[in-house]
């Protein structure tokens, strides 16, 4: 009886040992790949207020830099393409909560980021600086005491302006449409944003210009990937590379920024 018992212990362990490492064996896990092979549909995260990278068109359907990336990536992985709207404080955590399947939406590289995402190749030119009209002098962080500055919570030059000007008045707002209203408004004298952000607002509202102060940072865009996706990640930078070689980027910045995709990107 005893034998018995000690061989069906030793047996049920055995089993309960194969489903844990079944569970654990990579072949068990569907990856991001394997998710958007199978379901035919690339989700892709971006952004409807931040104009060339993503807005909303004339017809109602978004449109702009970012927009044309991710319907590049679906192409060249033979799928369907899902747009989903997000802003710059929730884009990452859709992507950890599997929301979606990549983060295209001018996504900066940084060390507190890359703890919880991993990034592609760069595959657009990107700067963050601070902007305002001719008769404001500001040439460097120093010179913002006592200046107010507008700038989108979460977004990457407000944290990196937060460290840089501790003595500025940096006025917050939850989205970029309120960040660049506050700008036109005069509610704020400068706008920490992006310098092809700065070239739309020009664009379309000539008697205020937001002429460059300084640069922030200098920050590329890149696809965000959940942590350890090797194989979406490989198939995401051969697309980016494979665009760059045939000239696609270089058309889209031209399209989108007004100026050609830099030879540094």
């Amino acid at each position: 009886m005893k034998h018995r018992l000690i061989g069906r212990t030793f047996a049920a362990l055995a089993t309960v040992t194969a489903v844990v490492t079944a569970l654990a064996s990579p072949a068990a896990h569907a990856d991001a790949l394997d998710t958007v092979t199978k379901s035919g549909v690339l989700r892709v995260a971006i952004p409807e207020d931040y104009p060339p990278f993503g807005s909303v068109g004339a017809d109602m359907k978004p449109q702009g830099y970012d927009v044309d990336t991710a319907a590049l990536l679906a192409k060249s992985l033979g799928v369907k393409l899902q747009l989903v709207p997000v802003n710059s404080a929730n884009r990452i955590p859709y992507l950890t909560t599997n929301k979606v399947d990549l983060v295209i939406s001018s996504l900066g590289r940084t060390p507190d980021r890359e703890k919880v995402i991993d990034f592609s190749q760069a595959y657009a030119p990107y700067y963050q600086g601070v902007f305002g009209p001719a008769d404001i002098k500001v040439t460097s962080p120093a010179d913002l005491s006592g200046k107010t500055i507008g700038a989108t919570r979460g977004a990457l030059e407000e944290i990196a302006l937060t460290q840089m000007a501790p003595n500025a008045t940096i006025k917050r707002f939850e989205d970029n449409n309120a960040t660049i209203a506050a700008f036109l408004s005069g509610q704020v004298q400068l706008i920490a944003a992006g310098n092809v952000v700065a070239a739309a607002i020009l664009a379309k509202h000539p008697p205020r210009q937001p002429e460059p102060k300084f640069v922030i940072k200098d920050s590329p865009c890149y696809v965000g990937l959940n942590k350890s996706e090797t194989r979406m990640m490989e198939k995401v930078n051969a697309a980016i590379a494979q665009a760059r070689h045939d000239g696609t980027l270089d058309a889209m910045s031209k399209k989108w920024f007004g100026q050609p995709l830099p030879a540094t990107l």
